[in-house]
């Protein structure tokens, strides 16, 4: 080949150039806490792409404790998906001692459901709330949060948009309440740019005592984090169920005796990062959470069950409130029970720190939403419908009417009248 002096020049400067350059920065590894009976078959998923997992640091009680690359934590929640049918999965950890403290405390101890007494009794409340719930307006935010962003995934810009949206419209539908506030649970960019989104209803005569109501909103798409995610069953379909309960309680000028807090979570699909951030942080500061609720995929019926309980990382106690809640309000709303592992959705941040913690789901597992983490996942699966997640904001409503307590309006009104007899 002939080479121009010019040529020659710029031959030695493209070669030189490697010498000079900086050393690639080391990709930045996380610890992943996952169940034992998950393990396997993740290895050799692993395995038949030409990767490989770390080795088990820790194991106890059916979780190992390992290393990974960050990048292979998107590959591990679609094997988790694909070949366990788990959404999530596993829980992600900054540090080695995070990860091995999370092993000691994989089935927590629930101290705070001693301090709970499960009584139904609260039927004016419970009934106005259940009252206003439609389904128009929960199948309005699962429309916005599918089809505004082509996903909400944790570290892409439509992600933090999705979460700007939503800290503004529960701004709004507050409007006028001063018991009531919303604000970002920010949290370090190298977890997750996207925000969780916390709305928070100061509670009149027990405000130290918190029950939690959460979903999460970010979405994911197994093949890759430039495909479609629009994941209206997964999640926006818990989130909706959040923003509807919101909605009626301020329709209904619904006042807790406990304070009660709404959150949608940012970076579940990646190893629930923004409930753990949260809920470590309550416990580190001592904040009395008496009762969690998670909303993951429930607009989309599965089984011959309208309502599914899981029963493993969940407090029994709680779960049975919650059956008893049904009985008494959603009459004919069938119900069984399914386990869904470890690390399976935000409820177990709260479970694995003594929390009580529970998650009603569309379906026996297996027989959910086949089409998460895909770019399927829309409300064309459901017929264009939010039906299916009405019964579950119903039961949503009386979880926080019961477990809270507190008046709505209309509450007021009958006892006023009652008592002026």
């Amino acid at each position: 080949m002939r080479t121009t002096k010019f040529g020659a020049v710029a031959l030695m400067l493209v070669c030189a150039t490697p010498a000079f350059a900086e050393a690639p920065a080391k990709e930045k590894e996380v610890w992943v806490s996952i169940g034992t009976d998950a393990l396997e078959t993740a290895r050799s998923s692993f395995k038949t792409q030409g990767q490989e997992l770390g080795t088990v640091a820790r194991e106890k009680d059916g979780v190992a404790v390992l290393r990974v690359r960050e990048s292979q934590l998107e590959k591990l929640s679609k094997v988790m998906h694909d070949k366990l049918n788990r959404c999530a999965g596993f829980i992600t950890h900054d540090t080695e001692e995070q990860a091995l403290a999370a092993v000691e405390s994989s089935v927590a101890a629930q101290p705070v459901a001693s301090l709970i007494s499960y009584t139904i009794d609260n039927a004016t409340a419970t009934n106005s709330l259940m009252s206003a719930v439609t389904e128009s307006n929960i199948r309005s935010t699962i429309t916005t949060l599918s089809t505004s962003w082509t996903s909400r995934r944790y570290n892409l810009q439509s992600g933090i948009d999705a979460a700007t949206w939503l800290k503004n419209r529960w701004t709004t539908l507050a409007s006028g309440r001063s018991d009531i506030s919303v604000a970002n649970f920010t949290h370090p960019t190298t977890t997750s740019p996207q925000p969780s989104v916390i709305l928070t209803i100061q509670g009149t005569s027990l405000p130290n005592e918190v029950v939690v109501l959460g979903a999460h909103l970010d979405s994911i798409n197994g093949s890759g984090s430039s495909s479609s995610a629009p994941g209206a069953d997964d999640d926006a379909s818990g989130v909706a169920a959040l923003t509807e309960v919101i909605r009626v309680a301020v329709a209904k000028g619904y006042k807790p005796a406990r304070t009660v807090k709404f959150m949608a979570y940012a970076a579940e699909e990646i190893g629930l990062r923004g409930s753990g951030a949260i809920a470590a942080n309550y416990k580190s500061t001592g904040v009395n959470v008496v009762g969690v609720l998670q909303l993951d995929m429930i607009n989309y019926r599965g089984s011959s069950y309208d309502i599914v309980l899981v029963t493993d990382y969940t407090n029994a106690a709680q779960n049975t409130f919650l059956r008893n809640l049904i009985t008494r309000y959603l009459p004919g709303v069938t119900t069984t029970n399914t386990t869904c592992g470890y690390g399976c959705s935000d409820h177990a941040s709260w479970h694995n720190r003594g929390y009580a913690a529970s998650i009603p789901f569309e379906a026996l597992l297996g027989q959910d939403n086949p089409y998460i983490h895909t770019a399927n996942d829309t409300l064309t699966q459901t017929a264009g419908s939010a039906q299916n997640s009405v019964k579950f904001v119903k039961l949503a409503a009386a979880y926080v009417a019961e477990l809270a307590k507190g008046t709505t309006s209309v509450a007021l009104q009958a006892e006023d009248a009652e008592s002026s007899r």
